[in-house]
């Protein structure tokens, strides 16, 4: 097997933690100290349920909804774990009285599951409110986070079960949850990204997959071109070379909660000059509106396991500066996967024009910098006029999408309005 290409470990550590940012803060909401090198080890009550009942039980029921677990064969052989919630709740705010409702398919980021979405309470959550608001709920969960790792003929502990990276995503899990839905739906389906979901979207839809069932999409915190990206730990990790991640974690599994990774990254905050004791804030920027409680319930969740192989293709997309396929390093194995020497470009440009889009991005993003942000919408420059939706929110975070205690005031409740105006 041809050996993964090696980034600066600059580029990788800035995606090696792009959703620990999210799944890894610490004092500053509500944990103490330098402990969240062991977070993942807590066992809260929230992630315990999680893992023995499925994030229906733990997450959705609970609250007076229907929710249904439902598992999807990717053509590779992967089986994905999916939620759907039909309906909102009895008593909720239902606007939809008939009977097919819209389906909306919701994809989370990396080293994360479909639980991100499920922290607030019920009434802040984006899938319950588009629930109530009468829509079809579908949760993804991509291969490798803790209820997708079953497969056809490989196991987890085998290296090979891991070789994959964002573009087997793009390939296969988006186009098996796509297919899947629409096989139960037989509708047209609305998509919301955050964060690594948007950029599985964007690649996808820039290569014509989906567009036939694909009614909409909402892109929350895009990452896409990633040059600007600038966090705390960025200039320490720049001193490294990204060799040393393959040593420590070979080319399969990719685990945040491991002893290496905790290892890893607690050498980089002990080197002098980085402050890790925010972490959130060094690695997203400063998010104005979390709830400490909710932050400690996404602690207790725990990050998630990917594969080594796509942390090291993120980093290449931060390296390269251009959103591209995987490159294996050398020009005769690129050569031997695509037939050419260079690993081919999604051509964020080739997304059909009519396609309504909704972007929303922060100020405050350190890793969905607005410079970058802008080079994604120069790409877009000649998409239509009245399909485009942009909205900037000046003291936004990349954590603020998803567990803002005001989100559905500044942006779900956009969501919502701009899914209806496609009715």
């Amino acid at each position: 097997m041809a050996p993964f290409g090696l980034p600066s470990l600059a580029a990788f550590m800035s995606f090696c933690l792009l959703v620990l940012a999210v799944v890894e803060p610490h004092r500053a909401y509500g944990s103490s100290g330098r402990g969240w090198f062991n977070i993942g080890r807590n066992k809260g009550a929230p992630a315990a349920s999680a893992a023995i009942n499925g994030i229906c039980a733990s997450s959705v029921t609970i609250y007076g909804y229907k929710c249904e677990e439902h598992e999807v064969k990717t053509q590779d052989g992967y089986i994905l774990n999916m939620q759907r919630i039909p309906e909102g709740r009895a008593g909720g705010m239902t606007t939809r009285s008939e009977n097919k409702r819209q389906p909306i398919l919701i994809q989370h980021g990396v080293l994360v599951d479909g639980m991100t979405w499920l922290l607030n309470s019920p009434e802040q959550n984006l899938p319950m409110i588009l629930a109530d608001k009468g829509f079809d709920v579908w949760i993804a969960n991509t291969r490798g986070t803790r209820f997708c790792k079953k497969h056809v003929s490989l196991d987890p502990h085998d290296p090979e079960f891991w070789n994959w990276s964002w573009d087997e995503l793009v390939s296969y899990d988006l186009p098996a949850v796509f297919d899947f839905v629409y096989s139960q739906t037989g509708q047209k389906i609305h998509y919301i990204g955050h964060s690594l979901g948007t950029l599985i979207g964007l690649a996808s839809f820039s290569e014509g997959h989906q567009v036939d069932v694909l009614k909409s999409a909402a892109f929350l915190s895009p990452i896409a071109y990633l040059s600007h990206m600038n966090t705390a730990l960025g200039a320490v990790a720049a001193r490294a070379f990204v060799g040393e991640i393959t040593t420590l974690f070979g080319v399969a599994e990719f685990n945040p909660k491991g002893r290496d990774a905790s290892n890893f990254l607690k050498a980089l905050c002990n080197y002098p000059g980085v402050d890790c004791y925010d972490l959130l804030t060094a690695l997203t920027g400063k998010n104005c509106c979390l709830n400490s409680s909710t932050v400690d319930l996404f602690i207790r969740n725990e990050p998630q396991s990917t594969s080594t192989k796509n942390m090291v293709h993120l980093a290449q997309t931060v390296r390269d500066g251009v959103i591209a396929k995987y490159n294996y390093g050398r020009p005769d194995y690129n050569l031997m996967h695509y037939g050419e020497t260079k690993p081919p470009i999604y051509n964020i440009s080739n997304i059909p024009n009519d396609l309504p889009l909704f972007i929303s991005y922060g100020g405050q993003d350190a890793l969905s910098d607005v410079r970058d942000v802008q080079l994604l919408l120069d790409h877009l420059k000649f998409h239509d006029v009245d399909k485009l939706t942009i909205q900037y929110i000046k003291d936004y975070a990349h954590a603020d999408f998803i567990m803002g205690i005001n989100a559905k005031d500044i942006v779900y409740n956009k969501v919502v309005q701009f899914f209806k105006h496609q009715q």
